[in-house]
C-alpha cells in the first residue's frame, strides 16, 4: 500500500503531493515516543505547568506518548511536606494530568507521583501512572525497591523508606501505540531480575522515570540504562530530574531512549526539555532473532525467573 500510494502521488502537482503526504502520514500511527526532563519544586502548580508545557510539544512532535520523570508532581526537602502535599488517584493532581491526556489526545506515562495511602498517614506511595489519550488510567505501578542510601563515610542521608511504602507486585507490561510497555520506577533500574521478570512478560519497552541524584547518576546512569537494554532486548525510556531542586538535592538529568542493541538514540541537554525517537519493532525482532539469548538461558543449572505476586 505504502508504494501504491507513492505511485498515485507521484502523478499529481509538487503542491498538491504535500497535501496528499500530509493526510497519508497522518493516516499512519505513530511510533514517535518523547522522553521528558524538568526540575520539579515543592510548588505543585508550577510543576504541572511545566508538564503541561512538556506534554504540548511532544503532542506537536507528533509523539505518541510522553514520558515523565519521577516526582513530576513535587519534590520537597522534609517528610513532613513530601507526605503532606500527596493526594489520592481520584485526587485533583491526577484529573489534571488525565484532563491533559485526553485534550491532548496523547498517551502519558506519568513516571511517579506521591500517591496518597488513606489507610496510612505516615506514607505514600511511589506510583506509576499510564493513561490513555482518553484520559483513563491503565495501570499503576508501585515502586518495588525504595532508594536508602545512609553513609557515614559520605553524610549522604536519603532514605526512601522514611516517606515511602514499598509496592508488592509487578504490573504486567501495558500495550499501548508504540509497544507493550513495562513500568518501573529510577532505583528500579539496579535490579536486572526486574527487566528480565518484565521482558518475559512480553515488554517491548521499559520505563526507568528517576530522579536520580547526581553523584550516582554521573557513575551510573548510561551504565545502568544500556544493560538494561542489551540484557532484555528492549527498548528503555529514561525520563529524568535534572538540576538543583532544593539545598539537598541535585538531580543528574540526562534523560535518554536506548535501542535493544544499546544504543543511546535521543538524549535531552541541560534543563527542561523534550528529546523524540521512533520505535521501531521490527528492528527488536530482529535483534532478538539474531542473538536469542531467551533460548540459551541456562534455568536448569539457576533458578528460572519467574514474576510474583500477580
Amino acid at each position: 500500500m505504502f508504494r501504491t500510494s507513492q505511485l498515485i502521488i507521484g502523478f499529481c502537482s509538487p503542491s498538491y503531493q504535500r497535501t496528499l503526504w500530509k493526510r497519508f502520514i497522518g493516516t499512519m500511527p505513530s511510533r514517535l515516543v518523547a522522553v521528558c526532563q524538568m526540575t520539579s519544586g515543592p510548588d505543585k502548580e508550577k510543576n504541572f505547568e511545566v508538564v503541561r508545557d512538556l506534554v504540548v510539544e511532544a503532542k506537536r512532535r507528533n509523539a505518541a506518548i510522553a514520558f515523565l520523570p519521577e516526582a513530576c508532581d513535587y519534590l520537597t526537602d522534609n517528610k513532613k511536606d513530601i507526605v503532606a502535599f500527596a493526594d489520592t488517584l481520584d485526587g485533583n493532581l491526577v484529573k489534571q494530568y488525565k484532563e491533559l491526556a485526553a485534550q491532548e489526545k496523547i498517551w502519558l506515562s506519568v513516571g511517579g507521583i506521591h500517591e496518597a495511602v488513606p489507610e496510612n498517614r505516615e506514607k505514600v506511595f511511589n506510583s506509576h501512572l499510564i493513561i490513555n489519550e482518553k484520559g483513563e488510567i491503565v495501570s499503576v505501578y508501585r515502586k518495588l525497591h525504595l532508594f536508602d542510601m545512609n553513609n557515614k563515610a559520605t553524610g549522604v542521608r536519603l532514605m526512601e523508606s522514611d516517606y515511602a511504602m514499598k509496592g508488592s507486585k509487578i504490573e504486567w507490561p501495558v500495550s499501548t501505540p508504540v509497544g507493550e510497555i513495562g513500568l518501573s520506577i529510577c532505583y528500579d533500574m539496579r535490579f536486572p531480575e526486574l527487566a528480565l521478570c518484565l521482558r518475559d512478560m512480553g515488554a517491548k519497552i521499559l520505563t526507568y522515570p528517576s530522579a536520580f541524584t547526581y553523584q550516582t547518576g554521573a557513575a551510573h546512569w548510561d551504565v545502568l540504562l544500556r544493560a538494561r537494554a542489551i540484557e532484555s532486548q528492549c527498548y528503555v525510556i529514561a525520563a529524568a530530574q535534572t538540576g538543583t531542586h532544593n539545598r539537598k538535592r541535585v538531580s543528574w538529568g540526562h534523560a535518554m531512549i536506548v535501542d535493544p542493541w544499546g544504543s543511546v538514540i535521543a538524549q535531552c541537554s541541560e534543563g527542561t526539555g523534550i528529546a523524540i525517537a521512533s520505535i521501531d519493532l521490527e528492528s527488536l525482532h530482529r535483534t532478538r532473532q539474531n542473538m536469542p539469548v531467551e533460548n540459551h538461558r541456562r534455568t536448569d543449572i539457576y533458578p528460572e525467573i519467574k514474576p510474583l505476586n500477580l
